[in-house]
């Protein structure tokens, strides 16, 4: 089963590394490419561009221009331990047994604006570039056309005979995959909280929550898309009348 999540915007370059494992980006000419695009902007056009305070902006204008290739130990880090957002706060990688390391390099896939299609153990270095910022260059309208076909390419590549596609990415960033043309099922989960008597989707504790089904696979290895009827992290339950083939939806 391959897994697809969205990056994050908080990261983490200082926590001591549980190992020193590592691969490298599958794209590394496009992200470099990217990069040079963004270099060219100031601090005011990415604050514009992207919608962000010119603390922000000044911050990764700076990381823009250290952005260079080679990528190594001592100017990249792992993407699973570098991204520090709410779904990675689910998947707590830092606890991961070194014995799953291999099942989550196989089958974690997390989608980027900048990288492209991300392996858990690929170096990379810090930036910001959400895969909805309205980007234009060259004949791209936005980061979408320059990235659907590359990494749904990408994916089909890397799937094996019948392996299933399971969706944890937000909508933003699960737009970048050309549904229609991968070789294989897609599917989906989804979270809902009971509040005032109606289940509703709550973006925080969903965005925890598809950390937490993440890491539910990979403790227990699983391949086929019917054994995560049994997540059962954190108080969720899997509800077969409100889902459907392809969507599973999950209630606490």
């Amino acid at each position: 089963m391959k897994i697809l999540l969205s990056p994050a915007k908080s990261l983490d370059f200082k926590s001591q590394l549980p190992t020193e494992a590592y691969s490298n980006i599958c794209f590394e000419k496009e992200a470099e490419y990217l990069n040079s695009i963004l270099k060219s902007k100031s601090p005011d056009e990415l604050s514009s561009l992207m919608s962000i305070s010119s603390k922000i902006a000044n911050l990764n204008y700076e990381r823009n221009h250290s952005w260079s290739l080679p990528f190594n130990h001592t100017n990249a880090r792992q993407a699973i331990y570098a991204f520090s957002g709410d779904v990675y706060k689910g998947l707590d990688a830092y606890s991961i047994e070194d014995d799953s390391i291999d099942f989550i390099q196989k089958s974690v896939r997390i989608l980027s604006g900048l990288y492209g299609l991300i392996k858990p153990l690929d170096l990379i270095q810090p930036y910001r570039l959400e895969m909805g910022t309205k980007l234009a260059f060259d004949s791209n309208k936005n980061l979408y056309d320059f990235w659907r076909k590359k990494i749904t390419e990408q994916i089909n590549s890397e799937l094996e005979s019948d392996e299933p596609v399971l969706n944890l990415a937000s909508n933003e960033y699960f737009k970048a995959v050309d549904n229609k043309v991968i070789n294989t099922d897609v599917y989906s989960a989804n979270f809902k909280q009971l509040k005032n008597g109606e289940y509703k989707t709550i973006a925080i504790f969903s965005k925890k929550a598809r950390g937490l089904m993440t890491r539910f696979i990979v403790d227990n290895k699983i391949t086929d898309v019917n054994d995560l009827k049994s997540f059962d992290y954190d108080g969720y339950m899997f509800q077969e009348n409100l889902s459907s083939e392809r969507d599973m939806i999950f209630t606490r």
